[in-house]
């Protein structure tokens, strides 16, 4: 059996620990918050028997084999290396870091104690995900030449809430344009060339992202993010020789479609039980098990290259922004005598 403390008890680490019921040869046994309320009524919620108000007190808990980090992004490397550093095994919530900086450190901390640590994507490891990597890996679409993937949601403008709030890593980009890039990243491989632009909103973070992602062999991403505007939340993968069409939600879809040329379509099943989060939890596991201190479907290169990708993303959007305000008369959209911001 398994062992697992949970830190940062919010929305996130509920469904974490309600998949981890759908799991047979692991239990959380111990949660950590900085409230000591937060850390009781979660554990009362999922029957863990010790709370901690102190992420050092969960850290020497010698009953915790492995963390999940489910804490703000902000504090992702700060906490990650606080487990590590107590021998602590990780699986760390994406995104993994604020940026490929914090990602490299991450990493070199793991690597030097020889302790597991992976990012959450967990979109890699649902079934429809490892059918899609079958059919990639079949040559059923030929050589895959163009990715493109959105997600984005509308949200009330919530200052308070950490998708609006840049102290905390918020923003399009860092918690919804992760999935776009990272499945460019796993059809066509790291991104070499990056042209982005986006919008800025009122609380200071990316509301609207917008990238195309060159990479080997004349392949294109074309990716889009968005946090106050709804959009199709799909993914299509064209090939020389066919496509994959990946449903809404493109993060966890229960089935995709390979259309082949002259073979018609094929509608391939990937539906499952509960959240889906039980899927990553399973990877960690087997990898522990077989003495892995990195997943191969999620290894860390592939983490610090996302996190690169990302880093180059929001630097050309912070750009454009700044070029776009400046372009703008000081007296625009200022009816009633006021300057505009």
């Amino acid at each position: 059996m398994i062992r697992w403390g949970v830190v940062g008890p919010g929305e996130i680490a509920a469904g974490f620990a309600e998949a981890m019921r759908l799991v047979d040869d692991g239990e959380i046994v111990a949660v950590a918050s900085r409230s000591i309320e937060r850390a009781t009524a979660f554990g009362d919620r999922f029957r863990i028997p010790t709370r901690y108000d102190d992420y050092a007190a969960l850290a020497a808990d010698p009953d915790v084999d492995v963390v999940y980090v489910a804490t703000p992004a902000s504090r992702h490397e700060q906490d990650t290396v606080t487990f590590l550093e107590a021998g602590k095994h990780i699986l760390c919530e994406k995104p993994f870091a604020i940026n490929a900086r914090q990602a490299r450190q991450m990493a070199e901390h793991a690597r030097a104690r020889g302790l597991f640590l992976m990012e959450a994507i967990w979109s890699r490891f649902l079934p429809t995900y490892r059918s899609l990597v079958d059919v990639l890996a079949s040559g059923r679409i030929g050589q895959p030449l163009l990715v493109e993937a959105d997600f984005g949601m509308r949200w009330p403008i919530r200052p308070e809430h950490r998708l609006f709030d840049p102290d905390l890593g918020g923003g399009a980009l860092l918690d919804l344009g992760i999935y776009p890039v990272q499945l460019c990243s796993l059809v066509l491989g790291s991104a070499e060339h990056v042209a982005a632009a986006g919008v800025i909103g009122e609380t200071g973070v990316d509301e609207q992202v917008a990238a195309v992602l060159r990479h080997a062999r004349g392949a294109l991403g074309v990716v889009k993010a968005a946090i106050r505007v709804t959009m199709t939340c799909t993914a299509r993968i064209a090939g020389t020789d066919g496509s994959i069409d990946l449903p809404a939600f493109m993060h966890c879809p229960n089935a995709l479609t390979v259309t082949t040329r002259p073979g018609g379509a094929e509608h391939i099943d990937g539906s499952y039980e509960g959240n889906g989060l039980q899927f990553e939890i399973a990877e960690v596991h087997r990898c522990l098990l077989e003495g892995l201190t990195e997943s191969p479907v999620m290894p860390l290169d592939e983490t610090i290259a996302l996190a690169s990708t990302l880093d180059a993303i929001r630097a050309q959007v912070l750009t454009s922004a700044a070029r776009s305000r400046s372009s703008v008369p000081a007296h625009a959209g200022a009816s009633d005598g006021r300057r505009a911001r």
